[in-house]
């Protein structure tokens, strides 16, 4: 093997790879923001009585989860231009992101409050708390104590989901990091370097959730 590493001809490029860092960050903080209402609104919807919201919550979550995420931001940003809805990029990905976390969270909160003992609701009702006041002020606790975990886990997937967009020219760093290979021709500097951003902010973000973990959900030592 004769090619030669050389990481000093990315230098000139850090301001570039330090702004698809924060513009990451971004599309990641905006979509998992979205996405959660979307999920807690698709729980709602699932979880009402009336059984046409009910089927659409489903048949939402359902087909988001079974189809690949390349394939929903492609039908987004080249898919509805035909039917006259045309959207940037960023908006696009947004969307995109939003929806998957979105179908994704549902799940993942509707077991959370399916693990409360119906007691607790109950509790809530024999207390003549209605029905919001007993899910904020008894089961919403419980509930996001069983889910943090996986739910820290689908933020952090999403952040490096965010890498896909590129395929729709979505200025993240993955776009950033294919401008400056196009520039440079150093395919393996350039994407060693991104996938280490990649992982650092992945790590911080899992330390971060962790140590969220351990101050507000765990349980009190004895």
């Amino acid at each position: 093997m004769t090619y030669k590493f050389d990481f000093g001809a990315l230098l000139p490029y850090w301001e570039q790879f330090a702004e698809g860092c924060w513009l990451t960050l971004r599309l990641s903080a905006i979509s998992v923001l979205i996405g959660l209402g979307i999920g807690l609104a698709a729980v709602v919807c699932k979880r009402s009585g009336f059984k046409p919201v009910s089927l659409a919550a489903q048949t939402y979550i359902e087909v988001i989860r079974n189809t690949p995420f390349l394939v929903q931001v492609l039908f987004i940003f080249f898919g509805l231009p035909t039917a006259g809805v045309s959207l940037t990029p960023m908006v696009a990905a947004v969307l995109a992101l939003s929806l998957n976390l979105g179908a994704f969270s549902a799940e993942i909160i509707r077991t959370g409050i399916e693990s409360v003992p119906r007691g607790q609701f109950e509790a809530g009702a024999a207390l003549g708390l209605s029905p919001f006041q007993t899910f904020v002020s008894i089961v919403l606790k419980p509930a996001l104590r069983t889910i943090y975990p996986a739910l820290s886990g689908q933020f952090v997937m999403l952040l490096l989901t965010t890498s896909i967009v590129s395929s729709i020219s979505a200025e993240e760093l993955t776009s950033v990091a294919q401008n400056i290979d196009s520039m440079t021709f150093r395919s393996f500097e350039v994407y060693i370097v991104a996938a280490l951003l990649y992982l650092a902010m992945s790590t911080i973000f899992s330390t971060v959730f962790r140590l969220i973990d351990r101050v507000y959900f765990s349980y009190p030592t004895k």
